[in-house]
């Protein structure tokens, strides 16, 4: 069994703090900095490879951060969650989204069932069912065949599955995979629900509902909504309607539904886009051959970050670097910053993930730890930030880390030579530019244009975006994020925090309210 220690108790961390700053702009400078360009890179699946040279650390560093993964028992613990530990103490429940896509360790069994052959046999049934829809054989009430899937959900149910859809919807268009277009209402601004309507053919579209405890206040009102403008239409909402939720729900047996997909409570919804709840929708979307490929990309990335060696481990490096930025040199935030439009979204994915799981204040055991655990996350794709946040960035006062993402072709596998270079290579060039600028700055006697430099940054970089490196990216990062929660000793997979909010608002529904929740109530007119 793991030792699960706070962060300031092992003995590893302690002597990290000793250690002296690495002068980035220094080591990146010149032949040095190409040869830790050559040196500091960590092969991933699909082709992926995590580079973390433009981070302050050299080797003192990463072999204190060795011992630190080491003493804090990293890869025992990551083996102890697949082969099926109560990991989620909060809630005391097993951590299984890996299961969603193979088999790392032991069957796990659970509820008296073997959790792979479950997780599978959706898989199976999901693909069952898109299958029938793209052949025609499950229609709309009139016979015709449905062209528009729309996912109805909030938080994981929305953020992950959208992320993805969005990153491979050219990929698929391109290589003949389009299946179906999908939309997605999240927000219970009715404006939200609306404007998806009044862009869909409501008559050929499937809605996909998903709910893991068939509660959520957000996504019932939003299903109320979509059901009520079938209804307008003369249609029966249980002819459009599928749902993805848990055995017990009151969803898994309704008859307004024509079919119902499981999930359980072992997959937290930030950790759901492998489960049936972007299982159903990319299914519909692209085809089960490609949800598949997806799959496989995770499951590879998975079996890399089982690794004891961090560096040999890009997620476990990853990891390791993020703890020493954020409780070593104090840095705050971490910029997301993929140069490719297809994961416009994926930053908004990585903040639920990240803060969700590691915005705690007590360890595991509900104990305050006097450290400072999950950084702010942020971002969005390059070159569009960079004339927005990157002037920040670049002069400001505060240092954030950075870590792009890159790849060397584009998705849509043409494109057009402008000042003799092509889009893509504009796009390539500008991230390799960054990072350089990052970590190197410029000096200049006008202070005004004058850039410290020293700002920290790793990429990934890739050949191309397709659906299995996209399952082996989605993948890093979620190992990632269980890492340093076992680094600051927090339980990674519940959200207590996001509740009190829903509580005081059903209060305000219901007009039980007092003082200022009272005031504000009346301030918005409820």
């Amino acid at each position: 069994m793991a030792d699960w220690k706070n962060l300031d108790e092992l003995t590893a961390y302690k002597e990290l703090e000793k250690l002296s700053p690495v002068d980035l702009k220094t080591v990146m400078a010149g032949e040095s900095g190409a040869e830790r360009v050559k040196n500091c890179s960590i092969p991933m699946a699909e082709g992926l490879a995590y580079n973390y040279a433009a981070k302050a650390v050299d080797g003192r560093i990463t072999d204190q951060l060795e011992k630190l993964a080491a003493e804090a028992q990293l890869a025992e613990k990551f083996e102890e969650l697949y082969n099926g530990a109560v990991i989620n103490t909060g809630e005391k429940r097993l951590v299984l989204h890996h299961l969603t896509r193979g088999q790392l360790g032991k069957p796990v069994m659970a509820d008296g069932v073997d959790k792979r052959a479950f997780y599978k046999e959706q898989q199976e049934r999901i693909a069952e069912f898109a299958d029938k829809v793209h052949k025609g054989e499950i229609t709309n009430a009139a016979g015709e065949k449905f062209t528009t899937v729309v996912q109805i959900g909030i938080g994981g149910s929305d953020l992950g599955p959208r992320a993805m859809y969005l990153a491979l919807e050219n990929w698929a268009k391109k290589t003949g995979n389009f299946r179906m277009e999908a939309k997605f209402i999240s927000n219970v601004d009715p404006d939200d629900a609306a404007a998806v309507l009044a862009s869909t053919d409501v008559a050929h579209a499937i809605f996909v509902l998903v709910s893991k405890s068939g509660t959520t206040l957000e996504t019932l009102t939003n299903q109320s909504f979509v059901m009520d403008a079938l209804r307008k239409q003369g249609l029966d909402p249980a002819k459009h309607m599928i749902a993805v939720t848990s055995e017990t729900s009151p969803l898994a047996s309704s008859k307004d539904y024509l079919a119902a997909f499981y999930m359980d409570d072992y997959i937290g919804g930030r950790y759901s886009s492998t489960s049936a709840v972007g299982g159903a929708v990319l299914s519909l979307a692209f085809g089960p051959e490609v949800f598949a490929q997806f799959l496989d990309g995770a499951a590879s990335e998975d079996k890399l970050a089982a690794e004891k060696d961090p560096k040999k481990n890009a997620a476990m490096m990853d990891a390791l670097i993020g703890v020493y930025e954020r409780n070593v040199l104090g840095y705050p935030a971490t910029a997301v910053l993929p140069y490719s439009q297809a994961l416009s979204r994926f930053p908004a994915h990585l903040q639920q993930l990240d803060m969700e799981s590691n915005g705690k204040s007590v360890n595991r055991f509900g104990d305050p730890v006097s450290y400072v655990t999950g950084p702010i996350i942020f971002g969005e794709p390059g070159t569009n930030g960079q004339h927005s946040f990157y002037q920040l960035l670049h002069q400001g006062k505060t240092i954030v880390p950075l870590q792009f993402v890159g790849f060397r072709k584009s998705q849509i596998g043409t494109d057009v030579v402008i000042q003799d270079t092509t889009s893509q290579q504009k796009l390539c060039a500008n991230v390799a530019a960054q990072i350089v600028a990052f970590a190197c700055g410029k000096q200049d006697e006008n202070r005004n244009k004058n850039f410290e430099g020293g700002r920290p940054s790793s990429i990934i970089i890739g050949d191309q975006l397709t659906p299995a490196s996209l399952g082996a990216l989605l993948a890093h990062f979620e190992n990632k994020v269980m890492f340093q929660g076992f680094l600051w000793n927090v339980n990674s997979f519940d959200q207590e925090g996001v509740q009190l909010g829903k509580v005081l608002a059903k209060r305000v529904l219901a007009h039980d309210t007092e003082g200022a929740l009272q005031v504000y109530s009346r301030l918005l007119e409820i």
